[in-house]
């Protein structure tokens, strides 16, 4: 309880099952504490967040623009989640504390910047050491002055944002909804259209964010390539503590590559899927508690989220045994024909639905010399039929960048029913799945779940495999787990 708190519910910050201290504790508590600065210097990426913030200035002259970041979220009780801000916001700041918002006021010009923040906690009141946002509980945050040095960003007391939000005319203020409920509820929406259950107005800023980072600039390439170096890194790890001849559980095989994301990046970027035999066929099979066995193929999507919130997204089915047999080789290989044509066709202006389409054909053409398909492969690929996707489900990829599945608002017709441009970064990731209890196939493909997926940057030219650090082909695959095995487990360094 805080100090004159004699009801029993706790305050902000407070919990139930905390001490009633005595005042001589908390007197002695309030005393006796150095005020130290943090060294904080300006970060050398703020330039990129500035020249968004421009950009997004540009769009919407004489709009006042709201960008929460988002709040902590409770996983169970008085636990919360570990926080990840939101990307909208990360992209257009680099700020990664929660509860902050960043407020574009129109100036005439363009607009002037604001992040609203909370500080770190006062020692002229108890919350440092009582409360559990306290700095006692989860240590030193930035002063305001700290912050603004770092972020090259104007900065004020999250305090202050409810008189901010209260002076702003609804006719003239879009926010991105859905982060934080208070700001939600502060500014109230324009009465006006309204798209995909938000104001229309609102919904075209979340689509103006989302279709500017569908170009990545040079910093964020080597963001991604951080990642996916370290995802290379965590799928090394895990081949080298794969046996041959006995089962291990799908969680240690997890549990070894998320050592990696959280020593080399932030965390994982998304849930690794470890499906190990038939549970390869399951698409977000995310449960990961079953097994491995010798003779059965290990399908694994994984990829490390770096410090700074850029995501890899890869696939790769290794054969356990360390060799494919004969029909797990001619699966796998129908899947990487489909996969490298997707690449290859890969180059500015060429539409992402005909990527789509290359990955697909090469799949139902393998398809029907398996004798799966009912109908030719022609007649397959019709949009009217696509019986084809039976065994595909899911499209060739996505985009890639600070969300694993980025630039998720953008329009259909910028996004999935548009060209490729240069600066875009994509997933390929075409795949063929046999379940279990499927009675349309022979019995020895029940049960076999093939994807292979990497990230690909389109170029002036053509595309850039950006993590060919891995294996692709069958006969590499095979070569690069038994060198693995060989070289033996290691400990990130």
């Amino acid at each position: 309880m805080t100090e004159g708190q004699t009801d029993g519910t706790p305050t902000d910050g407070t919990e139930s099952h905390d001490p009633d201290f005595p005042e001589a504790f908390l007197s002695f508590m309030r005393q006796g504490w150095s005020d130290t600065a943090l060294p904080v210097t300006p970060r050398p990426e703020t330039p990129n967040y500035a020249k968004r913030r421009a950009a997004l200035s540009a769009a919407f002259p004489g709009e006042t623009l709201v960008i929460p970041t988002g709040t902590e979220k409770v996983r169970a009780n008085d636990t919360d989640y570990p926080f990840r801000p939101g990307s909208d916001f990360a992209y257009l700041t680099g700020d990664h504390d929660a509860d902050s918002v960043l407020v574009l006021r129109p100036n005439g010009s363009g607009h002037d910047a604001t992040l609203y923040m909370r500080p770190r906690s006062s020692r002229e009141t108890d919350e440092f050491f009582r409360s559990r946002n306290g700095e006692l509980w989860v240590g030193r945050r930035h002063t305001l002055g700290e912050k603004s040095t770092e972020l090259g960003l104007p900065t004020a007391d999250l305090t202050g944002l409810e008189a901010t939000l209260a002076d702003l005319a609804p006719g003239r203020t879009r926010v991105l909804r859905g982060f934080d409920a208070q700001v939600d509820a502060a500014v109230r929406p324009y009465d006006g259209p309204r798209t995909e259950g938000q104001p229309a107005r609102d919904r075209e800023l979340a689509i103006a964010i989302s279709e500017m980072k569908l170009v990545k600039d040079e910093w964020e390439i080597g963001q991604l390539q951080d990642a996916i170096d370290a995802t290379v890194r965590g799928f090394e790890d895990v081949a080298r503590i794969l046996p041959a001849d006995r089962a291990v559980s799908e969680r240690l095989l997890e549990g070894v590559f998320a050592l990696r994301a959280r020593h080399d990046g932030n965390d994982v970027g998304y849930s690794s899927i470890v499906g190990a035999g038939e549970h390869a066929t399951i698409l977000h099979w995310v449960h990961n508690h079953g097994a491995t066995r010798p003779g059965d193929l290990l399908l694994m999507d994984m990829g490390v989220e770096g410090r700074n919130l850029y995501t890899a997204d890869v696939t790769r089915v290794l054969p356990v045994s360390g060799r494919f047999t004969a029909l797990q080789r001619q699966v796998y290989d129908i899947v990487y024909a489909s996969q490298q044509a997707g690449i290859e066709a890969i180059r500015p202006g060429v539409k992402f639905k005909d990527v789509h389409l290359t990955c697909m054909r090469v799949l139902a053409e393998g398809l029907s010399d398996l004798g799966l398909l009912p109908v030719s492969v022609d007649e397959a690929m019709d949009e009217k039929s696509t019986v084809y996707r039976r065994w595909t489900l899911h499209g060739f990829g996505h985009m890639l960048g600070i969300d694993v599945h980025d630039c998720s608002n953008a329009r259909k017709e910028t996004y999935r029913d548009g060209a490729l441009g240069e600066g875009y970064v994509l997933t390929v990731e075409p795949g063929l799945y046999f379940q279990p209890e499927d009675e349309l196939v022979p019995a020895e493909l029940r049960g076999m779940g093939i994807r292979i997926e990497d990230d690909v940057l389109v170029t002036a030219t053509g595309a850039v495999n950006l993590s060919a650090g891995l294996p692709r082909t069958s006969d590499e695959v095979e070569t690069w787990l038994a060198e693995q095995r060989e070289a033996g487990p290691r400990l990130p360094s």
